[in-house]
C-alpha cells in the first residue's frame, strides 16, 4: 500500500498545486468580480436605493443561466472563448476560466444574500450621515455583512474544489483527476482512496479557517 503511495508522491504533490492554483484563481475571481457583481444585484433590486428593474433582469438572467449550466458542459462550452481568452483550451490555466465564470455567478448570489440580510437602517443612517455611494458600500454595507460575505466565500471555495475534480477533461489536473487516473483507472484503490483523504482534509481546513475568521467579525 504505501509503496504505491510513494510511487506516486511526485504526482500527488504536483496535483494539488493544480488544484491551488485552480482554487485560488476562481476564489480571486468571485471576490474581483463577483463580490461587485453582487453588489449591484442588491442596489438594482426592487425597492432598493439604486433600483434598475432592466439591469437586475439582465443580470439576474445571466447569473442564472450560469448557476444552473451543468458545469461539465459549460466547460466544453466555453472552450472557443478559454483558447481566446488564455491561447490554449488545454491545462490547468485553461481551466481556471471557467471555473472563474461560475465562480463569479456563484459567488454574487450570496453575496446579494448576504446584503440583503443588514438592516435597512443601516443604510438610512449612513445617508443621513451625508455618506457617499463608495462610503456606504465599503464604511457601512460591506462592514455590516462581512461575516456573512466570508461564510459565503467559505463555501464558494469548497464548491470550487468540487468543481475542480473534473477538470482532467481539459487537462487541468488536479486532485481529482489524480485520483481517477493513479487509482481507478489502475484499480489500485489504495490511491484513491489517499486523494480522497487530501480532498476531505483541504476542505475541513478551509472551512475551519472561515468559520473562525467569519466568527472573529461578527460583532452583533
Amino acid at each position: 500500500m504505501f509503496e504505491n503511495l510513494l510511487k506516486y508522491q511526485d504526482q500527488m504533490w504536483q496535483s494539488i498545486g493544480e488544484t491551488f492554483v485552480m482554487v485560488g484563481i476562481s476564489a480571486g475571481a468571485a471576490v474581483l468580480l463577483g463580490l461587485p457583481l453582487g453588489t449591484i444585484l442588491y442596489f438594482c433590486r426592487k425597492g432598493q436605493l439604486y433600483e434598475n428593474k432592466t439591469l437586475s433582469l439582465v443580470l439576474n438572467s445571466i447569473v442564472n443561466v450560469v448557476r444552473s449550466f451543468p458545469f461539465l458542459l459549460l466547460v466544453v462550452a466555453l472552450i472557443p472563448f478559454t483558447r481566446f481568452l488564455v491561447g490554449t483550451a488545454i491545462g490547468t490555466m485553461a481551466a481556471t476560466v471557467p471555473l472563474s465564470i461560475v465562480a463569479i455567478a456563484y459567488y454574487s448570489r450570496l453575496v446579494e444574500q448576504s446584503l440583503l440580510e443588514v438592516p435597512k437602517g443601516t443604510i438610512e443612517a449612513a445617508l443621513s450621515m451625508g455618506a457617499s455611494k463608495a462610503g456606504l458600500i465599503f464604511k457601512f454595507l460591506y462592514v455590516e455583512a462581512r461575516s456573512g460575505l466570508v461564510l459565503g466565500l467559505t463555501a464558494s471555495t469548497i464548491s470550487f474544489i468540487s468543481f475542480s475534480t473534473v477538470m482532467g477533461v481539459v487537462g487541468g489536473g488536479g486532485v481529482g483527476d489524480f485520483a481517477i487516473r493513479y487509482g481507478y483507472q489502475r484499480f489500485e484503490t489504495e490511491v484513491m482512496v489517499y486523494a480522497i483523504l487530501v480532498m476531505i482534509l483541504l476542505v475541513q481546513i478551509i472551512q475551519f479557517a472561515g468559520s473562525t475568521l467569519a466568527r472573529l467579525l461578527d460583532k452583533r
